[in-house]
């Protein structure tokens, strides 16, 4: 042993030092480095080993093979033809059509406008007389002067001022807004009316009036305007019907004037009662008709309002009667599809909560009811309970699993069955009445089943599933009344 040569456990790592880290590579290693790197190891090559197949070949042609294909193929084709003849048992009727009905006509030219008869009037007697105007006005061109006062608003400035109107400038300026073409001069005369047929504070009309707007001569222009009355037997053709004949077809351009001035002359009841109850029930027949025109659709808030104000119209006394007049007219006009719905739909957003508003929802479904089930029931007993008992058993007679239910006749019956009880406070309080619809709802909402896909059975299973949430909020309390709806 060498002297200066280190001991054997000098040689050793000391186990408590710790161990040296390893140095850092100060070569950046770059993508073609890698790529390199790859290549060189052979990581490149797929190393697949041939499986080897337990199977037999599969023998092309064999007799059986033949013979399982021909099987499959008429399987299919069974299936195939269960298939298509359970599809045309779905489509054995057309789809409901959407809603609307042909309103108007063929609109006709009015009668008798050319001699108005306006000239010999005191007001522009008074301009040609006058020695301050600056300029001699012409008996001929009095009709255009009136019609460039009405538009720039110095006629109506003019009658405030007078407080009175002559009964040939109301007549005049009323079928400009009934006739005229012109829809500065429409508007204008619409305001003009408006405007003297407002109350004060003191409920009095702001000028003086001889002439009114009357029936007779509404009638005349909504008659020209092509509207459709009814006949005896027949109800007003649907929209897909309607033939056009050009532009003289269809919702006329002054409508909206009309609809304006009848609503305007129901306001002014308590100081002049313009129509009658028999005409104004007739007035409300035609506005809630002219909610099943498509080309109306756009004008709901005009006819809302016209409608509010013939509702408001009425005398309490006369209300109830008229009320049924009115739902017994619109039934026969309506149609028993998606047009009564509609109906229903419109009146009960327009009304809202308003007392008369749900009366005359409930009396038109109960008349609708009737002619869905082909029931005659007199006016007077129209509001007994009896019959819509009888209505509510034969809507709940109705059997979901019956091969040949009516599952969209099922669904208007539901719809208006549920507003003719819960538009009614003497129906919807009774418990018993509550009670049945809600079961047969439940019925409705769980007998059909989601496989069921004939016609409007899912829309039925679903209308029922969202009235049966309305009525669990309108069973009886506590105190036996009905929780509102």
């Amino acid at each position: 042993m060498v002297m200066d040569e280190p001991l054997d456990f000098e040689k050793e790592e000391d186990p408590l030092l710790p161990a040296p880290r390893p140095t850092k590579r100060k070569k950046i290693i770059g993508l073609d480095d890698l790529l390199l790197d790859y290549f060189e190891t052979g990581k490149d090559k797929l190393k697949v080993k041939p499986t080897k197949s337990n199977r037999r070949p599969r023998e092309y042609g064999s007799d059986d093979e033949n013979t399982d294909v021909r099987e499959n193929e008429i399987t299919f084709c069974k299936l195939f033809e269960d298939c298509e003849e359970k599809a045309k048992e779905l489509d054995a009727r057309d789809d409901v059509p959407p809603w609307g009905q042909q309103i108007f006509g063929c609109q006709k030219a009015p009668l008798n406008l050319n001699d108005m008869g306006v000239e010999a009037c005191q007001f522009l007697q008074s301009f040609c007389v006058s020695e301050h105007l600056g300029f001699d006005l012409e008996i001929q061109q009095g009709e255009g002067f009136l019609e460039s006062m009405l538009m720039d608003g110095w006629l109506l400035k003019l009658v405030l001022i007078c407080g009175s109107v002559e009964d040939s400038i109301a007549s005049w300026t009323l079928t400009k807004l009934l006739y005229s073409s012109n829809k500065k001069l429409q508007v204008s005369a619409t305001d003009f009316w408006d405007s003297i047929l407002s109350l004060d504070e003191d409920d009095k009309l702001l000028a003086n009036l001889g002439y009114f707007p009357s029936y007779s001569v509404l009638k005349c222009a909504i008659l020209s305007y092509g509207y459709l009355f009814e006949t005896s037997g027949s109800k007003a053709l649907t929209s897909e019907s309607a033939t056009a004949d050009g532009s003289d077809v269809g919702p006329p351009h002054n409508i909206i004037a009309w609809l304006r001035v009848v609503s305007a002359c129901c306001k002014i009841r308590k100081v002049c009662s313009i129509f009658s109850p028999s005409e104004a029930e007739e007035l409300l027949v035609i506005v809630i008709s002219l909610l099943l025109d498509r080309g109306l659709e756009g004008l709901l808030l005009i006819l809302g309002d016209c409608l509010n104000s013939l509702v408001l119209y009425f005398n309490t006394s006369e209300w109830e009667s008229s009320c049924v007049m009115v739902a017994e007219s619109i039934s026969k006009r309506v149609n028993m599809d998606l047009n009564c719905l509609r109906i229903v739909d419109c009146i009960t957003a327009i009304t809202g909560t308003n007392a008369r508003g749900k009366f005359l929802r409930s009396q038109l479904a109960l008349q609708l009811l009737k002619i869905n089930f082909g029931l005659k029931v007199k006016p007077e007993n129209a509001e007994k309970v009896g019959s819509v008992e009888k209505m509510l058993k034969l809507v709940t007679s109705i059997n979901v699993k019956e091969k040949e239910c009516d599952f969209f006749r099922l669904y208007v019956s539901l719809v208006l069955m549920d507003n003719l009880l819960f538009s009614s406070d003497a129906f919807r309080d009774n418990a018993m009445i509550v009670d049945t619809w809600r079961n047969y709802l439940r019925t409705c909402s769980t007998q059909i089943e989601f496989r069921n896909w004939r016609l409007y059975a899912p829309k039925v299973r679903n209308k029922a599933s969202y009235l049966l949430q309305g009525a669990v909020f309108r069973k009886s309390g506590d105190d036996g009344s009905l929780a509102p709806r």
